[in-house]
């Protein structure tokens, strides 16, 4: 069965063991996704779509200049519904050959959900998530009925048959133990880097799952914080050679744009098409889409890269005032250097013994009687009495430095 919207392919499939169209559920297969006129006519007197006429009832008077800036846009009319000239610039970015390559979403969670609900049949196939990692996966699995396999990663950084050097690297020979005895999973989520561990997966490990032949579904790198974990180290590379590969991206981490909701997928043809004949009409809006435009621009581009470099800097100057807590009862830190944030255990000064409940302590003086928020990731495998912490600016730094020192010796 073909895929509708795709134009038929000479160039073999690979890799050879992978089949589309026997990952995809048969009912999406042969949808005939939802279509408009502005499909294919966005110029001229557009009396399709029932839109207000007369354009929106948003009082000027004492607004912002930027909030101005937003109303001059066509906000009576719906967005375009493919938005190729974002996609181009992506394309181009992360060096693919074309925007048929890329699929745009509300988030990178709109790309989660979409996944599973055009491979996983509910009730009967499984995805497999490799703690710990994010917590969306899991949320969209148990909300679309889907079963989930859970493959840790290396918890205690020791070298195992299969495993990557390192604590939270990827266990690949347990993985494919799992896809080998189970043929209902359909989807492998990795996160690289890793959220909470910050550790980046590498290409390596990537090739290894993509061309193992039992496994005849797809694997999904999340790639949220790639941008922070230095040249080379995207799947994105990937891409030509393996129509089993998804890599998904965010405007939320490096371009600073956590607040217009847009997520990317990244893969080959095949795979784009069916996400866009599943997607909801219109699912990008406006206003995001402008921003986004102009976040894709040379000089955003440059601005984006310094501010990382920035962050970086930030993060090493951060992770040696942590480690000059220790004595007061903070572990060493753990995962990678590869996100913009880091991950530190709370642990007994005498024992040195991670400590959840101290941990708790922290991270609920933190907030309510200091005002600073960071994320308690305790209860995650290999994360016992563990804090993830953002670098901030380097005031925030300072303040969060500041106040973890008088609990700690409080405490």
């Amino acid at each position: 069965m073909a895929i509708l919207g795709l134009a038929p392919s000479c160039e073999p499939q690979r890799p050879a063991h992978f089949d589309i169209e026997k990952v995809i559920r048969p009912n999406i297969l042969s949808l005939h996704p939802y279509r408009c006129a502005r499909d294919d006519y966005q110029e001229g007197i557009l009396l399709d779509a029932n839109e207000n006429s007369l354009g929106h009832s948003i009082s000027s008077v004492g607004k912002t200049e930027e909030l101005l800036s937003v109303l001059d846009a066509d906000l009576h009319r719906y967005p375009d519904p493919s938005h190729d000239h974002i996609k181009a610039r992506i394309a181009q970015l992360r060096s693919l050959p074309d925007p048929k390559h890329v699929f745009l979403g509300v988030g990178s969670d709109e790309v989660i959900d979409l996944l599973l609900r055009v491979c996983v049949t509910p009730g009967r196939e499984k995805i497999l998530i490799t703690p710990p990692t994010y917590g969306m996966y899991t949320v969209c699995a148990h909300v679309n009925d889907v079963g989930i396999v859970r493959c840790n990663l290396n918890l205690s950084g020791d070298q195992g048959e299969g495993g990557e050097n390192g604590r939270f690297s990827l266990v690949v020979n347990d993985i494919k133990a799992a896809l080998s005895s189970d043929p209902t999973i359909k989807l492998v989520f990795l996160c690289s880097p890793g959220n909470p561990t910050g550790t980046l997966i590498s290409l390596k490990s990537l090739r290894s799952l993509l061309d193992y032949e039992p496994f005849k579904g797809i694997v999904v790198v999340d790639e949220a914080y790639i941008d922070f974990a230095g040249e080379d180290a995207s799947a994105v590379s990937l891409i030509r050679d393996y129509g089993n590969l998804c890599v998904m991206q965010t405007l939320s981490k490096s371009f600073g744009l956590a607040g217009i909701r847009l997520g990317l997928a990244l893969a080959q043809p095949p795979l784009i098409q069916i996400l866009t004949n599943t997607k909801a009409p219109y699912n990008i809006s406006t206003p995001t889409a402008q921003l986004a435009l102009a976040a894709l621009e040379q000089p955003s581009l440059t601005t984006m890269r310094e501010k990382i470099e920035f962050l970086l800097d930030s993060r090493s100057r951060l992770a040696q005032s942590l480690t000059d807590l220790s004595h007061l009862g903070l572990g060493p830190i753990i995962g990678g250097n590869d996100a913009n944030f880091l991950v530190v255990p709370v642990v007994d000064k005498v024992t040195r013994i991670p400590d959840n409940q101290r941990s708790q302590r922290i991270y609920k003086v933190l907030a309510e009687e200091n005002g600073v928020v960071v994320r308690y990731r305790g209860s995650e495998p290999g994360c016992a009495g563990c804090l993830r912490i953002t670098v901030g600016t380097p005031e925030e730094n300072k303040v969060l430095i500041e106040q973890l020192r008088k609990i700690l010796e409080a405490l």
